[in-house]
């Protein structure tokens, strides 16, 4: 009888905590092994990387890692204006990442720049004496009765004042 030495359940049991990593399926490790921890460590480490000028001005966004068809790339975010500082010190950035990893993690730098303007989306203050008036102004003025217009424009006052 022959045993099968790669299958991918556990053979053994421990007892007690068993570390995250072990608990994890094998497709989940290969991610993170491959994507995760370096992305995650860059975020981390991000201010210690970059300075604190640059780290004002800019943030990691996506990591790829290497394959057969490219390099590894770490896409940064800019702030619209500041591309050439962080292009000037594009050298600097690959050096301390690659020393903070111990090997060549990063080969390639890409840049996108973004608008950082503070978009206040400011609501129209709508006056609340007109409102009613202004969204059935038009079929108060269509009833004929006298009567029942006053009525009406009475109960839209009586609305403003709650």
């Amino acid at each position: 009888m022959s045993f099968k030495n790669n299958i991918k359940q556990r053979n053994s049991s421990f007892q007690g905590l068993r570390s995250f990593k072990d608990t994890l399926p094998t497709s989940v490790k290969k991610i993170i092994n491959k994507k995760g921890h370096i992305y995650s460590e860059t975020l981390n480490n991000w201010k210690y990387i970059v300075g604190d000028e640059l780290f004002k001005i800019c943030y990691p966004k996506t990591f790829k890692n290497s394959n057969r068809f490219g390099v590894s790339t770490l896409l940064i975010m800019v702030k619209r204006g500041h591309e050439v500082d962080l292009e000037y010190s594009k050298k600097n950035i690959l050096d301390k990442m690659n020393s903070f990893f111990g090997h060549s993690v990063v080969e390639k730098l890409k840049f996108i720049s973004f608008d950082d303007e503070q978009q206040i989306f400011v609501t129209p203050n709508n006056n609340q004496e007109n409102v009613a008036i202004d969204k059935y102004k038009n079929k108060i003025d269509d009833v004929k009765n006298e009567k029942i217009k006053k009525s009406l424009i009475e109960l839209t006052k009586v609305f403003r004042e709650k």
